[in-house]
């Protein structure tokens, strides 16, 4: 049976599915709307156990996954949320064992998420300038889980450039959650292997247009494309089914692309460029599908 431990992130959760974080210590107490729970009534119980604090309200005592951890813990830089933490790890195609570089650590949300999906044979660098974010980002992947051996984080800026690990190989994968990510991809395109994936996030048009941009003039990336993602939950109620009347709407922009030997793949026509290739409304792309 899985049982609480002191040290250890909890969330408890009141009938509502609201959920409050504490770190478990023994011998503290912790505080809830004037009602209180000794952490010493949780340590040693089952994960998802009924507790009740001293005012008799009942919670419930759960370890909290990933998703539900990165949205309650102490924040320097603003997080990703857990749509985008989820479909960058697909996107950037971080696999057991990859060579990650990343840049900026942040809160550490991102930096968790490589690192579960490189495994403890691969390789994770990250980059951060800002001294206070760093030391936020080390203690919430503490927290979580551990002092990861394949993680090594630096106080560096990558606008300056991209060391190599000291092997002197490649990246297999570069992902930034970085203001200006086009001011890396110069850095990026020697500090990446051929074949290798390149993924950046950033909230807002203007910033997209100049890392596509900055992709292009790199003259090794193809594959290039944008996209971002939208989660709409639904309230399930009984015969009352519908849309909740919230959603996690536009958070940001996730850009990939590939670095590949250039010659084949042309860069995407900017508005007003081939508009003969554009008549109709349609994609040149869709009429040569029905061709084929």
């Amino acid at each position: 049976m899985s049982q609480l431990k002191t040290g250890e992130r909890v969330h408890l959760v009141d009938k509502k599915g609201r959920q409050y974080a504490l770190t478990l210590k023994a011998g503290e107490t912790y505080q809830f709307s004037g009602q209180t729970i000794p952490h010493d009534a949780l340590i040693g119980r089952p994960d998802g156990t009924l507790v009740t604090l001293s005012g008799g309200k009942r919670m419930l005592a759960l370890r909290p996954t990933f998703g539900e951890y990165v949205l309650k813990m102490p924040r320097g830089a603003q997080v990703l949320y857990p749509k985008d933490l989820a479909l960058i790890p697909m996107w950037a195609d971080i696999y057991p064992g990859a060579r990650v570089f990343e840049a900026g650590t942040g809160s550490g949300a991102l930096t968790m998420a490589l690192l579960r999906a490189a495994g403890p044979k691969g390789l994770v660098v990250t980059y951060e300038m800002r001294e206070e974010f760093a030391r936020i980002a080390m203690t919430n992947i503490d927290r979580y889980m551990g002092v990861p051996s394949n993680l090594v984080a630096l106080r560096q800026n990558a606008y300056d450039g991209i060391a190599l690990p000291e092997d002197g190989v490649p990246f297999d994968r570069i992902v930034l959650d970085l203001p200006e990510p086009w001011q890396v991809v110069p850095h990026a395109a020697q500090a990446l292997r051929s074949g290798g994936l390149y993924l950046s996030f950033v909230p807002t048009v203007p910033q997209i247009i100049q890392t596509v941009e900055a992709l292009e003039r790199a003259t090794v990336f193809g594959m290039v494309h944008t996209f971002e993602t939208l989660l709409r939950t639904w309230s399930v109620q009984g015969r009352s089914v519908r849309p909740d009347h919230r959603m996690v709407a536009h958070s940001g922009f996730i850009t990939v692309a590939r670095k590949v030997e250039p010659g084949l793949l042309e860069p995407t026509p900017r508005l007003g460029e081939d508009d003969r290739e554009h008549s109709g409304g349609e994609s040149v792309d869709e009429d040569e599908d029905r061709a084929a």
